[in-house]
C-alpha cells in the first residue's frame, strides 16, 4: 500500500535530509581523495552491503511489488558509480560535484515538460535558470574541468535522476521503507567487486591501511546518508527531497576547500550557491 505523502516537509525530515546531504558530500570527498577511486568505490559499496546484511535477517522483507524497483535502482547506481569515478579522474570535487548533483533536478524538470507535458511554475523556471547558469559558470571558468570530466558528471546527473525516481516508487510500494533500504543496498553493493573484477581482471585487495579505512568509513556514511533519503521519499514528494538533498553542493564546496585544498574562488562559490538554490526552487 502506498503511504499518503506530505506536500510540505516536516521538520524532522528536513533535518534528516540536510544531514544526509552533508554525509553524501563527505563520502564523495573521501572518494575524490582516494588514490584508486574504482577500488575505493567498489569497497565502499561492498561495505555498505555488509553493514545492511544483518538487518535483512531481522526486518520483514519488502513487498514483492517493490523488488523490480530495488533491482533497477541498483543497476542505475552501479552506472552512477562508474561515471563518478571517471568524472573524478581529472575533475576536482568542487567542480564535478555541483555539475553532477545540479544536473539531476535539471533533467527531471526538463523531462517533466518534454515527456509528461507538465507545466512549470514561475519558481520552477527561476530554479531551472539558476541551475543552468551555475553549471554554465563552472563550465566556462578558467579552471574548468576537462570536457570528458564534465560529460561524465552530466551522465552522473542522469543516473541520479533515474535512481531517485526509481527508489521513490519502490519504497512506496515496499510497505516497509527500512526493509526496502536494506535490500536495495545489498543488491547494489554486492555486485561491485564483480564489476571491479571485470574491469581490472583481479579482485579488489583489502589491506590494513589508511585508504582501506577511508573506504570503509565512506561505505558506512554512504549507506546511512542515502538510506535516510530513501526513507524520506516514502513520506515526502520526490522533488522536494531531491532539492533539499542538493544542498550537499554547498557542503562539497566547503569540504573541497578545507580538506582537499581545492581553490575556493568567488566563481566556484557563486556557482555552487546558484545551483543549490536553484535545485531547491525546482523542488518547491
Amino acid at each position: 500500500m502506498t503511504p499518503s505523502l506530505s506536500l510540505g516537509v516536516p521538520p524532522l525530515i528536513l533535518a534528516l535530509v540536510l544531514g544526509a546531504a552533508l554525509l553524501h558530500a563527505t563520502w564523495n570527498a573521501l572518494l575524490r581523495s582516494g588514490a584508486d577511486r574504482l577500488w575505493s568505490i567498489s569497497l565502499m559499496c561492498l561495505v555498505s552491503a555488509l553493514v545492511a546484511l544483518p538487518f535483512a535477517f531481522i526486518l520483514p522483507a519488502p513487498a514483492m511489488a517493490s523488488w523490480p524497483y530495488a533491482v533497477g535502482s541498483s543497476v542505475l547506481q552501479i552506472g552512477y558509480c562508474l561515471f563518478l569515478v571517471r568524472a573524478y579522474r581529472h575533475g576536482q570535487l568542487s567542480q564535478v560535484y555541483p555539475i553532477a548533483r545540479g544536473t539531476a533536478p535539471l533533467l527531471v524538470a526538463v523531462g517533466a515538460v518534454a515527456v509528461a507535458h507538465e507545466e512549470l511554475s514561475g519558481r520552477s523556471w527561476a530554479g531551472l535558470a539558476m541551475v543552468s547558469s551555475g553549471i554554465i559558470g563552472l563550465g566556462l571558468a578558467r579552471d574548468r574541468p576537462d570536457l570528458k570530466s564534465m560529460a561524465a558528471a552530466v551522465v552522473c546527473g542522469a543516473f541520479i535522476a533515474g535512481y531517485m525516481v526509481t527508489d521513490g516508487i519502490g519504497v512506496r510500494l515496499a510497505g516497509r521503507p527500512t526493509s526496502y533500504v536494506v535490500w536495495m543496498t545489498i543488491v547494489q553493493g554486492t555486485p561491485m567487486p564483480l564489476v571491479y573484477l571485470a574491469i581490472r581482471r583481479r579482485w579488489p585487495a583489502i589491506r590494513n591501511d589508511r585508504e582501506t579505512w577511508k573506504a570503509v568509513g565512506g561505505g558506512v556514511i554512504s549507506m546511512v546518508g542515502y538510506g535516510v533519503v530513501v526513507w524520506a521519499l516514502s513520506f515526502t514528494a520526490m522533488a522536494k527531497v531531491s532539492g533539499l538533498r542538493e544542498t550537499s553542493i554547498l557542503f562539497a564546496a566547503i569540504i573541497g576547500a578545507l580538506f582537499l585544498k581545492e581553490p575556493f574562488t568567488a566563481r566556484r562559490a557563486g556557482c555552487a550557491v546558484l545551483i543549490s538554490a536553484g535545485a531547491m526552487l525546482l523542488a518547491s
